[in-house]
């Protein structure tokens, strides 16, 4: 090693401006000479003999905002990081195999992961000290920035035997295989499990006990099926007032739709206001599942709401989504969301008594001086004429807001989150007998095929401005086939079920784990990654093996096909040894255990144009809620696959008739909905 750090490379010509992500984008012009990740980074790195410094965010994050401004454009740091580093700018929605790779190479090293994510590597990629938000001087109980920076690159200076220990054991430990039981994981493991989960709610405001809260979708359907499993009301309670809270607190926004990513505290008033396409897809989905029991006109309105946002704030190329809005507007989080009690007085006149009432606007504002506005003070929504009265006021608000200055849009479309988008508006979209919605997925999935699938089939992980970027992972695959299995029992079109099994078969083909089972999150032929991981984790979305698992179970009922069966029990049985160490974030997995042990098959025969049909699919809709459904529709000269428990059976006398199967026993044929939707009702 020499003694002396060499010079930092000349100024350079701008390396991000050629990208398309809007986080890096939003870098291009730091004093920070950020380079794209790649082999041009690593290579001035190894010709340098310096460290990497990598630096994860994402456009909408506002800590990530908070470091950019206060270190990134600060030109003495920016002089440092140039000086000491080759400085790599990564977007984490882009990349998501990277960001797994040093999220976990954090929490290797004893600290809590989140973005930004700032972690120094050697030229060849490989992590040995990382951290998330450095203040640009010591505070909050955290080293300031500079200090960091120096004492990183004294590290690789003069400490090479202790960064070389660090290297080889966080690199040796992100390839470690994850333990397999060997075996299913059993229905009594998954209710202990949830019994577990349901001790750790807040039963006063809902979420995990402790702040932040996260609206951890997975646990709480989890949680849900607990208690259609067992009866548990104490699961179901954990739920619902979860909903309640998250959809009555300031974390949803009141006026224009749409749920904000978490809560700084536990009572779900102030969020980060950052709104992500994928939390609002499985809120969506959470909420439309627990509504068929329920029949609750909250959980129903803010369904409509929040695909009403999606509809007018989150179009992007191709009919398809876009990935976030910003949590800032005009340098400031929240600005654009919040009020004070002066503006809606003037706004609202003789209306405002009874609106500030309901949102909680007080003289002093509720926090920071301001608004933010929530109904958290009652759970239930008031009577017709007081909601519409409200509503108008609303109408109004949202008007005036139209007119600030708006937080920034990633208008990024990105596989694996509207994936989880098409199968919530596919699925609200049966439910609330809302064919438009059906409609908007089916027009998202197509355009996700015609944006997103390259020359050779298949897909790729980023679509923006006629630029297709970056290699799929497991779970754009996992979140595309379950999509396309929800439009297939929302339509019945066979086209989606083909197109899933192609999507299966391709992850099949580069991602399966051939010696252990399960699925890498990455391809066979990937490049630029120093380890290739394999999980069942959740994470902000829900675990892709977790999800491909249920997707594989559902292909087998739709298509009689054994292997997809034991793909599931294989995918299953290569993580349930992990339960012994942390089932805290295994529901996805835990959920699609449940869902492989105890699918309920609805058969119905019949020809959508006939208004008994139509009837029947209404009864299956809203007679329950029935997490482990598959819903097969086929028409009277059509027949199951053989080894169907209906197979062979068809309609009677020549009328719509449906079959409910469970396990291997199917019910008499049933001719008319009512009839229908009691025997569901009993499930």
């Amino acid at each position: 090693m020499p003694s002396a750090t060499p010079p930092a490379s000349p100024q350079p010509v701008n390396f991000l401006g050629r990208e398309t992500s809007p986080y890096l984008l939003q870098h291009a012009d730091n004093p920070v000479h950020w380079r794209p990740w790649g082999e041009a980074a690593l290579a001035e790195a190894k010709a340098r003999n310096v460290p990497i410094l990598l630096s994860v965010g994402y456009a909408a994050c506002h800590w990530c905002h908070v470091m950019a401004h206060e270190s990134f454009e600060d030109e003495t740091i920016a002089g440092l990081m140039n000086e000491l580093f080759v400085n790599v700018k990564v977007d984490r929605e882009e990349r998501p195999d990277l960001d797994a790779i040093y999220q976990s190479a954090l929490a290797m090293l004893g600290e809590q992961g989140g973005w930004p994510l700032t972690m120094f590597l050697t030229p060849g990629g490989e992590p040995f000290w990382g951290g998330t938000y450095f203040p640009p001087s010591p505070r909050y109980g955290r080293p300031g920035f500079a200090d960091v920076l120096r004492g990183m690159s004294a590290a690789w200076r003069d400490k090479q035997d202790q960064v070389k220990r660090n290297v080889d054991a966080l690199v040796g430990a992100l390839n470690r295989r994850p333990e397999s039981g060997g075996g299913e994981i059993a229905l009594e493991t998954v209710d202990k499990v949830a019994a577990r989960l349901g001790e750790a709610i807040d039963m006063v405001h809902g979420g995990i006990d402790g702040v932040p809260k996260f609206p951890q979708c997975s646990i709480f359907e989890l949680l849900w099926r607990g208690w259609r499993r067992t009866g548990n009301v104490d699961l179901r309670s954990a739920t619902i007032v979860t909903l309640d809270r998250i959809c009555q607190g300031g974390i949803y926004d009141h006026l224009g739709g749409g749920f904000s990513r978490y809560s700084t505290d536990a009572q779900w008033l102030a969020p980060h206001f950052e709104k992500m396409l994928y939390d609002n897809a499985e809120l969506i989905e959470l909420l439309t599942l627990v509504w068929q029991e329920t029949k609750s006109p909250l959980y129903a309105a803010r369904v409509a709401e929040t695909v009403g946002w999606v509809e007018r704030e989150m179009m992007a190329e191709g009919d398809c989504f876009a990935a976030s809005l910003d949590a800032d507007s005009e340098g400031e989080e929240g600005k654009f969301y919040v009020w004070t009690e002066a503006e809606i007085d003037r706004l609202l006149g003789a209306g405002a008594a009874p609106f500030k009432d309901a949102y909680d606007v007080r003289p002093g504002g509720n926090w920071e001086g301001h608004t933010i506005l929530n109904r958290s003070k009652r759970m239930l929504l008031g009577a017709a004429e007081h909601e519409e009265r409200l509503a108008k006021s609303r109408e109004i608000l949202l008007k005036a807001r139209e007119s600030r200055v708006r937080p920034g849009r990633d208008d990024k479309v990105l596989a694996d989150w509207n994936g989880l988008m098409i199968a919530a508006l596919a699925r609200a979209g049966s439910v609330f007998d809302r064919p438009d919605w059906i409609a908007r997925a089916v027009a998202a999935l197509a355009g996700v095929r015609e944006h997103l699938t390259a020359r050779d089939g298949r897909l790729r992980h980023s679509y923006r401005r006629g630029r297709l970027q970056h290699p799929a992972t497991l779970d754009d695959y996992a979140n595309l086939a379950r999509a396309a299995l929800a439009l297939h029992e929302a339509t019945g079109e066979a086209d989606y079920l083909a197109y899933a099994r192609r999507l299966v078969d391709l992850a099949d083909r580069y991602y399966w784990d051939t010696e252990d089972g399960g699925y890498f999150f990455t391809a066979a032929d990937a490049a630029d990654l120093i380890a290739r991981t394999k999980h069942a984790h959740d994470n902000a979305t829900p675990s892709g093996n977790g999800t491909m698992a249920m997707v594989l179970t559902r292909l087998f009922h739709h298509t009689g096909e054994t292997r997809y069966r034991g793909r599931a029990e294989a995918t299953i049985a290569a993580f349930s040894g992990e339960l012994g160490r942390n089932f805290f974030p295994l529901a996805t997995l835990l959920n699609a255990a449940e869902f492989l042990a105890r699918p309920l098959q609805v058969v119905l025969v019949g020809r959508h144009d006939n208004p008994s049909f139509r009837a029947m699919l209404r009864a299956v809709a809203v007679a329950a809620s029935l997490p482990n459904l598959v819903l097969q529709t086929i028409g009277p000269d059509a027949d199951l696959p053989v080894g169907h428990p209906a197979h062979g059976k068809g309609a009677i006398d020549g009328n719509p008739t449906a079959y409910v199967c469970d396990g291997p026993v199917c019910s008499a044929p049933i001719a008319d909905d009512k009839a229908l939707a009691a025997a569901l009702a009993q499930r």
